[in-house]
């Protein structure tokens, strides 16, 4: 993949401030029991603190603004969302999955701890995020905190992430199209960032047919994120990407870059990029963070 431009300004300070607020609320959230738990919540924190992109709360944040919801209510809804990204990751890193030894540039949970801890981080992680949307704190509005916690649990599980995590054990073994990989990229990848825009929508109590726009929106960086990751695995450096790149190609998986050449899948990046931002017409400058974000899905390299 070519050398990553670096975020712009706005982007750059808003990644920047995301990372400090969402370390802030892990820090404050799991804090380290005197007892027997105490193993448990050192490998949560670890998976959870210090690194990542942080891209998922930073779109709850981003939309949430946009609709004025108050910055810690976003945070709260980003920490939840995240925790369900880190559990995945915890738990896609487990030998029964993928075995990766690195994340984020440091040894995944069960080899910094062991395969029972990183696994029961993991649930934990999962059930703290529900712990967190529906609390009172995050949203005074109990039919607000019920819409959030609906929100996150369709986008987890079989009817998102770990169906598409499913699909994605069954690649290893089974040939799949165009059309196949890109649902299964929609569930895997796609329904969190899917579920960061709703979530912002939701707090801002924006109604459910005024946020097809925003949907749209996150159903193409989705598919760009994904085309993305695939090129960085493709052509990447396990050093910068901060885990093991080459092992789609090594499982036998077909991926976009598999299916339809690099040069291919890298235009079709881009064009689903401007085809998301073309979805933010009606907003204004107010929309500017999310643009940038889009941008910057198809240039990073990591």
């Amino acid at each position: 993949m070519s050398q990553a431009i670096a975020p712009d300004s706005q982007l750059g300070e808003a990644l920047a401030q995301i990372a400090f607020e969402v370390d802030n609320a892990f820090d404050a959230l799991l804090p380290v029991p005197d007892d027997a738990r105490a193993r448990l919540f050192e490998a949560m924190r670890y998976a959870a603190m210090g690194g990542g992109k942080r891209l998922r709360p930073l779109l709850v944040a981003a939309v949430a603004e946009m609709y004025g919801v108050q910055r810690e209510a976003a945070i709260r809804a980003g920490i939840a969302l995240e925790s369900i990204h880190v559990y995945s990751l915890i738990h896609d890193d487990l030998p029964c999955m993928d075995d990766d030894a690195l994340r984020h540039g440091k040894p995944t949970v069960h080899l910094a701890f062991d395969e029972a801890t990183a696994v029961l981080a993991g649930d934990s992680l999962h059930d703290f995020a529900f712990e967190i949307l529906s609390d009172p704190a995050t949203s005074a509005d109990p039919f607000t905190r019920i819409e959030l916690v609906r929100t996150l649990a369709l986008a987890s599980g079989a009817q998102g992430m770990a169906g598409g995590q499913m699909m994605d054990l069954v690649a290893e073994s089974t040939e799949f199209d165009l059309h196949t990989v890109t649902r299964l990229q929609q569930l895997k990848t796609g329904a969190l960032l899917g579920a960061a825009v709703e979530l912002g929508a939701v707090l801002g109590r924006v109604a459910p047919e005024g946020r097809a726009h925003l949907r749209s929106y996150a159903r193409d960086i989705g598919l760009a994120f994904q085309i993305a990751d695939d090129l960085i695995d493709h052509e990447g450096d396990a050093h910068v990407a901060g885990k093991a790149v080459g092992k789609d190609a090594e499982a036998g998986k077909a991926t976009f870059v598999s299916l339809m050449g690099a040069e291919r899948a890298r235009e079709q990046a881009r064009m689903l990029v401007e085809q998301a931002i073309g979805h933010l017409a009606q907003h204004g400058g107010e929309a500017d963070l999310l643009r940038s974000l889009a941008r910057f899905i198809v240039e990073r390299d990591r």
